[in-house]
């Protein structure tokens, strides 16, 4: 049985790479920060299940703490690593920018050490980012520049960095997934796509009459996180290690996104959004696209989920609480 270490896997992707991985019938460890709150809401598939459960263990972790990931390494043994765990928020990354740094730039850089100070043979996966890219021409691949406009960029850019320099000085087999915009129902609710599906939710319950956004303009490329963790997955199974660009190679503005959340509720959008600069970042990115042709060419990867059926899952999951079978 293949063992799979998740670092971060109460989010978003980490719950889904869970899902993923113990249907191919891996043991599963990951991490949870210790928290006074309960924050595995999205793992109660996994947990509810004892057929899964028994393949799947959590353990207490942060990857700012080096010497609690080399313990964790040591009591997991993983065959591979999926290091998920960062502060994931772009404008919060300008409110906390060392923060970010020390969990998204460093976190990778103390998993690495400690890979290669136990002399591990674990294939080791980075969340990259995107956002790397900033401003950088369209659309990007591997080979863009590196141009990032924010301090969650810039952190993510270094453990990227980090991940290539230890793959070629140390010979591991380190490899970074640089994913566009992936969302679901599962997506944090501060994140602007969660933002508009619940607030077309609140509306239609009436609880509210109007959403506040900031920049409506910027496009992005949007895919759903359950297709990406397999593009993860597949990744740790080359022969070589190298790394690829994920997304739809579509991008749609803001505005298109909520364009067709509120036509899909039976609501038009201009009745409702407000613009609010307290929601404009300090440095705007205008536009992310994806190059994905490597990755649909060696990976034989391709997202199955488009963006109207990405909005339609992400819409009916908010509004089905709210306002029942309508």
């Amino acid at each position: 049985m293949s063992v799979a270490l998740i670092t971060g896997v109460t989010g978003q992707d980490g719950s889904y790479l869970a899902e993923f991985l113990l249907d191919k019938g891996y043991e599963v460890h990951g991490t949870t920060r210790r928290t006074s709150l309960d924050n595995t809401e999205r793992l109660r598939g996994i947990l509810g299940d004892p057929a899964l459960a028994e393949r799947f263990r959590l353990h207490t972790s942060d990857v700012t703490d080096g010497n609690s990931l080399v313990r964790l390494l040591e009591a997991t043994r993983p065959d591979e690593i999926y290091n998920l765990a960062a502060q994931t928020h772009v404008a919060v990354s300008f409110e906390v920018p060392e923060q970010t740094m020390q969990t998204t730039g460093l976190g990778p850089l103390r998993l690495l050490e400690g890979l290669r100070s136990l002399g591990s043979t674990a294939r080791f996966y980075q969340a990259s980012s995107s956002e790397m890219f900033g401003s950088a021409p369209v659309p990007q691949n591997e080979n863009s520049p590196l141009r990032p406009r924010s301090p969650y960029g810039c952190a993510k850019a270094l453990g990227h960095c980090l991940t290539s320099s230890y793959r070629e000085a140390y010979g591991l087999f380190a490899v970074s997934g640089i994913l566009f915009n992936h969302e679901s129902p599962r997506r944090g609710e501060t994140f602007v796509t969660r933002k508009i599906t619940r607030g077309v939710a609140a509306i239609l319950a009436g609880r509210t009459d109007e959403l506040r956004l900031g920049n409506l303009d910027a496009h992005r490329d949007w895919g759903f996180a359950g297709d990406y963790v397999e593009a993860m997955w597949l990744m740790l199974q080359q022969d070589e290690p190298e790394d690829f660009v994920v997304g739809t190679g579509v991008a749609h503005s803001v505005r298109e996104f909520c364009e067709l959340a509120f036509r899909q509720a039976g609501l038009h959008w201009e009745d409702h959004v407000r613009t609010d600069t307290r929601f404009v970042r300090p440095a705007e990115l205008h536009h992310l696209v994806a190059d994905p042709t490597k990755a649909k060419r060696d990976l034989s990867w391709k997202p199955k989920v488009d963006f109207e059926g990405l909005v339609s899952m992400m819409l009916e999951a908010d509004i089905r609480p709210v306002t029942g079978d309508r």
